[in-house]
C-alpha cells in the first residue's frame, strides 16, 4: 500500500487548523506533483461551457408548460377546460380552451424566443477560439474544451475564458493591466500581479516546464475575493509556498489591456466561474398591486362558487315539484335520473362552475404582462433622463415593478456618487497645524516651489519642514494609484518639466484628488515600475522608493498602508484614513489641532482623511514580513488573520496631518429632494461618512432646513446617558405635539408644526437592533420606529453596508408596511437595493455594481423626480384601470348569464353563442384597455412635475382599495342588470307561435334565444368600450382607432359569423341573427337608450364627485380645461380648440398664467381671444 498516498488523505481530511474539505486542489499543466510531496488524486471539474440558457429542445414543452401551470389562473383554467371534457358542460370545451392555449401559446412563444437568445449567445461565447499551452506548443482549440489545470496563453485586447491564476507575463514586473467593464462597468485599468516565481517564465517551452499545484477555495460569486496559495516545485528541495489573492486572478470576462501577452493556468471554469456564479438571479419582488390582483382574483372566485351552490341549491329547490322536470328541450335519459343524487348535484355543479367561470379573467395576466413589458419601454425611451456628459442612458432590468415607482413612500438614498458627484477636489490640507491651500492647476501645468501654494496660518519654521515633506511624500506614495498617458506603457518617458501633465486613473476617485493636490503643492507621483515608485520632488529632482508592501484598505479598517525603502535605505510605514481610525493608533503629533481642523472641515461638507508614519526597524521590518506572510498563505480565515496582521502593524503611529477634499452635490439634487418630500415621501440618507459632513450634505441639498430641530441618537450621546434614556427623552419631545400632526408633515415643509431631523451613527443603530438581555429587542425598535416616524428626515451615518439593509429592512416591515425604494452607486449600497421594494442603481463611477443589481437605472439622481412623480405615477394610474376594468367586464358579462338561469329553469343554458364567449376577452374588448394602459395621461407630464403633491393622490394603493373595488363591483352588476332587463322588457309584449318562437306583437319580428343574447351582448360590448372612452383623458389618433376599431370590428365579424354559412360547421344557430336584429328599428332605439342608461350612474357620479368633493388631481384638470380653452369664441371657430385636433392632448395642456387671462368676458373692447397653440 501506497504510505503517501494514505498520508495525504489522513491529512486532507483531518487536518486540524485547516477545512481541507472547502479547497481544492488544481495540478498546473496537469502534471503529476513529484515523488513524496504528496497524493495525486485528479478531480472532476466541469468543462468550460457557459449555460445560461432555461431550456434545452427536449424540455421546453414539458418544462414551460409545468411552469406556466403553477400560476394560480392558468391551473383553474386547466381544471374547467377539463371538465368540460369528462362532463356533459352547457358550453362547448372550446371556449375555455381557446383563450387558455392562446394565453399559453403567447407566453410559451415569447419566453422560448428568449431562451433561444440566449442559447445563440452561449454559443458564440462556448466556441470561440483559446489558445493553450500544449507539450510545450501552442495550441488552438474551442473555449467549451478549455479544463481546470489547462495553462492559457491571453493577448492583448482579448477577454479571459475561464478564471486564471496569472503565471507570468511579458512584462518584465510581472504585471499587467485588466479592465473590468463586463463585471463591474468600471472602466479604469487595474494592475494585477504575477506569482513571484513565475514572472519570468516568459516562452511556451518555460511555462511547459513549470512544475507546480495550486490550492484555493472552492467556487464562490465575490468578484473581489479570493484565498489560495500555489506550491512551486523545483529539484533543489522543499516546494516554495507563495501567498495567492485576488490580485493574482484574473476573471472570466475582463479585458487584457495594455499587455502583450499573458499566461495563465484555468482554476474555475464553466458555470464555475464568477462571472457565471453571478448569473443567479434575485429574490422575486412582487409589487402591491399584484398582491391586490391575487386578493381580487380570489374574491371574484369565492364569488363563482356561491353563484354555482345558489344555482344548483334552486335547480333541484325547482324540481322538487312533481310536474317540474327538465325543459322539453333538454330532457335527461332513464340512465342520468337514476344516478346518486349527490352525484348529480355535484355534476350540476360543476357545470355552473363551468358556465360562470368567465368573471375570472384569464386574458388579465397577458394583458398585465404586455403592459409592464411595453410600458417599460418609456422609461428607456425618455429623452430627459438621458445624460449627455455620460452618454448613459435609464435602464430597466426588471418591469414587473412599473407601477411600483408611483407608491414610493420612503427613499433610502446614499450620499457619496448619488447625491453628490463622487468628483473629488483637492481643497486643503493641515500640517502640524499649519493649513496649505494649493492654487488651482493653470492648462496642465503644474506651478513650481512653494508658489503653487497658499499659507492660511503663519509659515513652518524651519524644525518643520522635513514634517512638511514627509507629508507630501507620504501623499505621493500611499494610494494604489496609476499613471496614463499617450506613450507606451513600457516606452521612454517624457521630461516630467517639458510641460507634459500625468493622467491618473484609480477605482478612487479621493485618491486621485490627493494626488493631483498634492502634485499642486509641488511634488508628482510618476509611476510604479520594477516594485520602485518614483515621485518628483520640488527642486525637480527624481526620488526612488522600494514598495515592499501594501495593506489594503477596507471598508471595516476604513484605512489603508504601505511600506517602502527609501535610497538611504529608512524603512517607513506610511497609513492614510479616516479620523476614527487613525487617532486611536497615534502616540506623537498636534492631534489637537489637526482634529480641530478636521472637524471644522467636516462641518463644511468636506471628506477628511488623515495621515501618519512611522519608522520600521530591520528587524522590526522581518517581523512584520513573517506576520504578513503567515496570513498570506492561510486558507482558511485568511481575512481574520490579516487584519490581527494589520491591527499589530498599524499602530503607535506618529501623526502628519490630514488632507480635506470637496465633493460637490450632484446637479439639481437639492430641488429633486424637495419635490419628493413635497410629494410625501420621506427621505433618509444612509452613508458611511462622519456625522458631520453628512450634515452639512444634507443641509446643501435641503434635506434639513434652517428650521428644522436636529436629534442627534449617536455613540457619544449614549454614552453620557443610558440607550434607554436617550431614546425615550427623544421620543418625549418629538411625540409632544403629535396631536396637532397630520400626515401632510411628511413633506416637512408645514411652517408651523415642528420640523425635526434626527441624526443617528451606526453604533447606536447597532445597540438598537442588538437583543436585550431578555431576549427581545422589540421595544427599542418600536421606540425608535415612533420617533422616525414624525421626523421630517432621518440621516444615518457611520454606517456599514449590511446596517444600511438593516435599516431599510426595519421600515419596510413596520405595522404601516411602507413602499421602500433604495438607491446608490457603489458595491457598498447593493445589500440595501436588493432589500427594498424598488432598488435603483446610479450608474456613477463607483463601478456598476449597483445598476446590475438593481431593479432600475439611471444616469444621475435628478432623474428620480422624473421616474417617480412622472413615469410612476402614470404607471400606476394605468394598471389600476387596467385591473379594474378587467374585473368589471367580465362582471357584466357573466351577471346577465347567471339572471338568465332564473328564467331558463335553471338548465344551464347558454345566453351567448359560443363564439362570443370566445372573443369577448381576446378579441372585442382587449386592445383598447392595453392602448389605455400604455398610453393614458390623466393630466400633462409638466403638471406633474412642477406639483409634486398630486403624487399623494395614488399614494397607498389608493385606486385598489377596497372602496374603489366595490364600486367597480356594484357598477358593472348595474350594468348587468340593464342589459339584461331593458332587454327583457323589450321583449315583453310578444306572442309565442306554434313552433315555440317569440313574435313581438308591433313589429311581428322573429325574435328567439339566439336574438336575445345577441342583444345583451352588443349593448354590452359597446357599453364596456364607451365606459373606457369616458375615462380616457389623453386622445391620439391611436385611441380612436383601437376604441372605434374595436366597436367595428365586432360588427363586421358578426355580419360575417351570422352572415354567411360556414362549411366547417356542423349546424349554424347564429345564422341570419344579428342582421335580423338590426333590421328592426326599435332595436337601434333599444340599443341606444341601454347604452345611455348604463353609462348615465359612472356619468352623474364622476360629476358630482368633481363639483362637490374634488381631488388635488381633479381640481388640476379642471384649472388645465379653464387655461387651455378660451372664455368666449366664434362658433366657426370651434375646431381650433381642440376637439377634432389630430394632435394628442397633451399638446393641448399648456396653461396660461394665471396673471394673464386669454379671453376678459366684459371687457370694454370684448375681445375673444383664441388659444395660441405651442410650436
Amino acid at each position: 500500500m501506497d504510505c503517501s498516498r494514505a498520508r495525504a488523505l489522513v491529512h486532507r481530511f483531518c487536518a486540524g487548523e485547516e477545512n481541507w474539505v472547502d479547497s481544492r486542489t488544481i495540478y498546473v499543466g496537469h502534471k503529476e506533483p513529484p515523488p513524496g510531496a504528496e497524493a495525486y488524486i485528479p478531480q472532476r471539474y466541469p468543462d468550460n461551457r457557459i449555460v445560461s440558457s432555461k431550456y434545452t429542445f427536449w424540455n421546453f414543452i414539458p418544462k414551460n408548460l409545468f411552469e406556466q401551470f403553477r400560476r394560480i389562473a392558468n391551473f383553474y383554467f386547466l381544471i374547467i377546460f377539463l371538465v368540460q371534457l369528462i362532463i356533459d358542460t352547457p358550453t362547448s370545451p372550446v371556449t375555455s380552451g381557446l383563450p387558455l392555449f392562446f394565453v399559453i401559446t403567447v407566453t410559451a412563444i415569447k419566453q422560448g424566443y428568449e431562451d433561444w437568445l440566449r442559447h445563440k449567445a452561449d454559443n458564440a461565447m462556448n466556441q470561440c477560439p483559446v489558445h493553450f499551452i500544449q507539450h510545450g506548443k501552442l495550441v488552438r482549440k474551442q473555449s467549451r474544451k478549455l479544463r481546470v489545470g489547462d495553462i492559457v496563453m491571453v493577448k492583448e485586447d482579448e477577454t479571459f475564458p475561464c478564471d486564471l491564476i496569472f503565471l507570468s507575463s511579458n512584462r518584465a514586473d510581472g504585471t499587467c493591466h485588466v479592465t473590468t467593464a463586463s463585471l463591474d462597468g468600471e472602466s479604469s485599468h487595474k494592475t494585477h500581479y504575477a506569482v513571484q516565481d513565475t514572472k519570468g517564465f516568459h516562452t511556451e517551452e518555460d511555462i511547459d516546464a513549470l512544475h507546480a499545484t495550486i490550492e484555493c477555495e472552492q467556487p464562490q460569486p465575490d468578484l473581489y475575493k479570493f484565498v489560495g496559495r500555489i506550491n512551486v516545485y523545483s529539484d533543489l528541495g522543499d516546494p516554495v509556498v507563495r501567498p495567492l489573492g485576488s490580485e493574482n486572478l484574473l476573471l472570466r470576462g475582463a479585458t487584457l489591456k495594455n499587455t502583450e501577452r499573458i499566461f495563465g493556468v484555468a482554476i474555475y471554469t464553466g458555470m464555475e466561474t464568477k462571472m457565471a456564479l453571478n448569473y443567479q438571479s434575485k429574490s422575486q419582488k412582487r409589487s402591491a398591486v399584484e398582491k391586490s390582483m391575487n386578493v381580487f382574483l380570489i374574491v371574484y372566485l369565492c364569488i363563482l362558487i356561491s353563484k354555482a351552490l345558489i344555482n344548483t341549491t334552486l335547480k333541484y329547490v325547482w324540481q322538487s315539484e312533481p310536474f317540474r322536470d327538465e325543459p322539453w328541450y333538454n330532457q335527461k335519459t332513464e340512465s342520468e335520473r337514476q344516478r346518486n343524487l349527490f352525484l348529480r348535484a355535484f355534476t350540476d355543479f360543476l357545470a355552473f362552475m363551468v358556465l360562470f367561470n368567465y368573471i375570472i379573467p384569464v386574458s388579465m395576466y397577458v394583458t398585465v404582462e404586455m403592459q409592464k413589458f411595453l410600458g417599460s419601454y418609456f422609461i428607456t425611451w425618455d429623452e430627459d433622463m438621458f445624460d449627455e456628459e455620460t452618454g448613459e442612458g435609464p435602464l430597466v432590468n426588471t418591469s414587473d415593478l412599473n407601477e411600483e415607482l408611483g407608491q414610493v413612500e420612503y427613499i433610502f438614498t446614499d450620499k457619496t456618487g448619488t447625491l453628490t458627484e463622487n468628483n473629488m477636489a483637492f481643497k486643503e490640507c493641515c500640517i502640524e497645524g499649519h493649513v496649505y491651500v494649493p492654487h488651482v492647476i493653470c492648462n496642465g501645468q503644474v506651478l513650481p516651489d512653494s508658489s503653487g501654494i497658499d499659507m492660511i496660518d503663519s509659515s513652518p519654521g524651519i524644525s518643520s519642514r522635513e514634517r512638511e515633506e514627509l507629508f507630501f511624500r507620504a501623499l505621493c506614495l500611499c494610494h494604489t494609484v496609476q499613471v496614463k498617458d499617450e506613450d507606451h506603457m513600457d516606452g521612454p518617458r517624457k521630461s516630467p518639466d517639458s510641460g507634459k501633465s500625468c493622467v491618473y486613473i484609480s477605482s478612487s476617485p479621493d485618491e486621485v484628488a490627493l494626488v493631483e493636490g498634492v502634485q499642486r503643492l509641488g511634488f508628482t507621483y510618476l509611476r510604479l515600475k520594477d516594485s520602485y515608485m518614483e515621485i518628483l520632488n520640488r527642486d525637480g529632482h527624481i526620488e526612488r522608493f522600494e514598495l515592499l508592501d501594501v495593506l489594503s484598505f477596507d471598508s471595516v479598517r476604513r484605512r489603508m498602508s504601505v511600506i517602502l525603502r527609501s535610497a538611504t535605505g529608512e524603512i517607513y510605514l506610511f497609513c492614510k484614513g479616516a479620523d476614527s481610525s487613525i487617532f486611536p493608533r497615534v502616540i506623537e503629533g498636534k492631534v489637537d489641532q489637526i482634529r480641530s481642523r478636521v472637524e471644522r472641515n467636516a462641518v463644511e461638507g468636506l471628506r477628511t482623511l488623515c495621515v501618519a508614519y512611522k519608522r520600521l526597524a530591520p528587524e522590526e521590518y522581518e517581523a512584520v514580513c513573517g506576520l504578513l506572510q503567515a496570513a498570506r498563505v492561510a486558507l482558511q480565515d485568511r481575512e481574520k488573520k490579516l487584519a490581527e496582521a494589520y491591527e499589530h502593524i498599524e499602530k503607535d503611529l506618529i501623526l502628519l496631518g490630514a488632507t480635506a477634499v470637496e465633493d460637490r452635490l450632484q446637479e439639481k439634487a437639492a430641488d429633486t429632494i424637495e419635490a419628493l418630500q413635497k410629494a410625501g415621501i420621506k427621505v433618509w440618507v444612509l452613508t458611511g461618512d462622519k456625522m458631520e459632513t453628512a450634515a452639512a450634505t444634507c443641509y446643501a441639498c435641503r434635506l434639513f432646513r434652517r428650521g428644522t430641530q436636529l436629534l442627534e441618537l449617536t455613540t457619544k450621546r449614549i454614552e453620557e446617558q443610558s440607550l434607554h434614556d436617550v431614546l425615550f427623552e427623544l421620543s418625549k419631545t418629538v411625540l409632544r405635539c403629535s396631536g396637532s400632526l397630520t400626515r401632510d408633515h411628511f413633506s416637512g415643509l408645514s411652517t408651523d408644526m415642528h420640523d425635526y431631523g434626527l441624526i443617528i451613527d451606526g453604533a447606536a443603530l447597532s445597540l438598537i437592533m442588538k437583543p436585550r438581555e431578555d431576549g427581545s429587542s422589540a421595544n427599542y425598535r418600536e421606540v425608535f420606529l415612533d420617533i422616525c416616524r414624525n421626523c421630517s428626515a432621518v440621516l444615518c451615518c457611520r454606517m456599514a453596508p449590511l446596517q444600511k439593509a438593516q435599516i431599510v429592512k426595519l421600515i419596510k416591515f413596520s405595522k404601516e408596511h411602507p413602499i421602500t425604494l433604495a438607491i446608490g452607486d457603489g458595491a457598498n449600497d447593493v445589500s440595501m437595493i436588493l432589500e427594498a421594494h424598488v432598488g435603483i442603481g446610479v450608474i456613477g463611477k463607483e463601478g456598476r455594481q449597483a445598476a446590475r443589481n438593481s431593479d432600475y437605472a439611471i444616469p444621475k439622481f435628478k432623474h428620480l423626480k422624473k421616474m417617480l412623480l412622472v413615469h410612476g405615477h402614470f404607471y400606476y394610474i394605468r394598471i389600476s384601470e387596467l385591473v379594474q376594468y378587467f374585473f368589471y367586464k367580465n362582471v357584466c358579462f357573466i351577471f346577465p348569464q347567471f339572471l338568465y338561469q332564473f328564467f331558463c329553469g335553471f338548465s344551464q343554458q347558454t345566453l351567448y353563442d359560443t363564439a362570443y364567449l370566445t372573443l369577448y376577452n381576446i378579441s372585442f374588448t382587449s386592445l383598447p384597455i392595453l392602448l389605455y394602459s400604455l398610453m393614458e395621461q390623466h393630466v400633462g407630464i409638466d403638471v406633474l412635475k412642477r406639483d409634486p403633491s398630486l403624487y399623494r393622490d395614488v399614494a397607498k394603493n389608493a385606486l385598489l382599495r377596497w372602496r374603489v373595488f366595490t364600486y367597480w363591483t356594484i357598477l358593472g352588476v348595474f350594468d348587468a342588470l340593464v342589459f339584461f332587463f331593458g332587454a327583457y322588457f323589450m321583449f315583453e309584449n310578444t306572442t309565442v307561435t306554434s313552433n315555440g318562437q317569440i313574435m313581438t306583437t308591433n313589429t311581428h319580428m322573429m325574435f328567439g334565444n339566439w336574438t336575445f343574447g345577441t342583444l345583451v351582448f352588443t349593448v354590452m360590448v359597446f357599453t364596456v368600450t364607451l365606459k373606457l372612452a369616458l375615462d380616457t383623458h389623453y386622445w391620439t389618433w391611436i385611441n380612436h382607432f383601437v376604441i372605434w376599431g374595436s366597436l367595428l370590428f365586432y360588427v363586421v365579424f358578426s355580419l360575417l359569423w351570422g352572415g354567411i354559412i360556414w362549411p366547417f360547421l356542423s349546424y349554424q344557430r347564429m345564422y341570419y341573427v344579428f342582421l335580423h336584429l338590426l333590421s328592426c328599428g326599435p332595436a337601434w332605439l333599444g340599443i341606444v337608450l341601454l347604452i345611455t342608461v348604463s353609462l348615465l350612474p359612472d356619468v352623474l357620479k364622476k360629476v358630482l364627485c368633481r363639483q362637490l368633493w374634488p381631488t388635488a388631481t381633479e381640481r388640476t384638470q379642471n384649472t388645465q380645461r379653464e387655461d387651455s380653452s378660451p372664455k368666449l369664441a366664434h362658433p366657426a371657430s370651434l375646431w381650433s380648440l381642440g376637439a377634432w385636433d389630430p394632435r394628442p392632448m397633451a399638446a393641448l395642456h399648456h396653461p396660461a398664467p394665471r396673471e394673464q387671462p386669454r379671453a376678459l368676458w366684459g371687457s370694454e373692447e370684448h375681445a375673444v381671444l383664441l388659444p395660441t397653440w405651442p410650436p
